[in-house]
């Protein structure tokens, strides 16, 4: 019998459901962004629990008619932001209520991780593979930087930050920036497309886009740094919408460039400070195919992405993790 997963993931901004096989292969992946109105910054938690309980039965249903119900033998479910006591967001329970009902409906046993395990599975674990004892983990989401020591163990990850920002995190300052420029919400796959294709006219190149004096230097200390500087100068430039498009996108290009610049410093700080050679970055920043591009010179080989797909938010990595646990004989629920 080919045993099925369910994984069901209801971040902030992304309901997402996926299925899994015995192997690890993906049988059904559906990830669909929140609706924020034009010129919002976010959703209140209250309004998210909403819409992802208004959205999950017709996505579900939708991969029912994919796959056999009666082949799921688990359901996995992120129920929190990040495995560490207090970690809570209302907006999880929408798939937690959801995954409660199936696997009473099914009876199966309900796997309950966190959000950010999830990230960490989808890249670790997708396609069969095994997860390494020990690596360097950066999340790198809409509210989210940080730098983690990585390791499986009987309950999915154990996460310990060791880097990141002090404030605000790489996604927020997007998201904040592209606003302030017009975009809708989120804003970074705008903002990286315009970065892209100036990059890419300039051969990559980061010199030939310098010069605008809007970015000031990111500077890391101890493997942590701060982004509110950043933040204050391209807020008071996207409030006086000075220069030209040319100009406009030669700022969002050397944007990119710093957000670049830091994560290769963090690795390489990181890197040496705790002598781990696996080296992986996920979330929907890491997604940026601009950041992909510029952290694919020689130098930094080891680091990985993964499908990039698979880098945003989505339920995939619990439906691994569920798998996991569940052939180790482990559970972390309480069926």
């Amino acid at each position: 019998m080919n045993r099925l997963y369910l994984g069901i993931d209801t971040s902030n901004y992304r309901t997402s459901v996926a299925a899994v096989d015995s192997s690890g292969s993906i049988l059904f992946s559906k990830a669909v962004l929140l609706d924020v109105d034009k010129g919002e910054r976010g959703l209140r938690q209250s309004e998210a629990f909403f819409r992802h309980s208004n959205r999950l039965p017709d996505y579900i249903s939708e991969l029912f008619e994919g796959i056999d119900p009666s082949k799921i033998v688990a359901v996995g479910v992120s129920e929190r932001p990040r495995r560490v006591e207090g970690s809570y967001m209302p907006c999880f329970m929408a798939g937690v209520n959801a995954a409660s009902i199936i696997g009473s409906s099914l009876d199966v046993p309900v796997c309950g991780f966190s959000h950010q395990e999830g990230h960490a599975a989808a890249i670790l674990e997708s396609g069969g593979n095994t997860p390494p004892e020990s690596s360097l983990f950066f999340h790198l989401s809409g509210g989210t930087t940080e730098a983690l020591l990585c390791r499986p163990d009987a309950k999915g990850y154990s996460m310990e930050i060791v880097g990141g920002t002090l404030d605000i995190s790489i996604g927020q300052l997007l998201d904040r920036y592209g606003v302030a420029m017009g975009m809708p919400f989120p804003s970074g796959q705008y903002l990286d497309d315009t970065a892209y294709k100036t990059l890419d006219s300039a051969g990559f190149d980061t010199a030939a886009v310098s010069g605008t004096g809007v970015m000031p230097k990111l500077k890391i200390k101890d493997g942590y740094f701060n982004l509110s500087g950043a933040e204050t100068r391209l807020m008071k430039y996207a409030d006086s919408r000075g220069g030209d498009e040319k100009e406009t996108s030669r700022v969002t290009a050397e944007l990119f460039a710093s957000i670049a610049g830091l994560l290769a410093g963090e690795v390489a700080y990181l890197r040496d400070k705790y002598d781990i050679k696996g080296i992986y970055m996920a979330g929907g920043v890491a997604s940026s195919k601009t950041v992909r591009r510029l952290l694919s010179a020689d130098e930094y080989t080891d680091i990985r992405f993964g499908d990039a797909g698979l880098s945003g938010d989505n339920a995939v990595g619990t439906a691994l993790l569920a798998k996991r646990i569940h052939e180790t004989g482990n559970s972390n629920s309480g069926k």
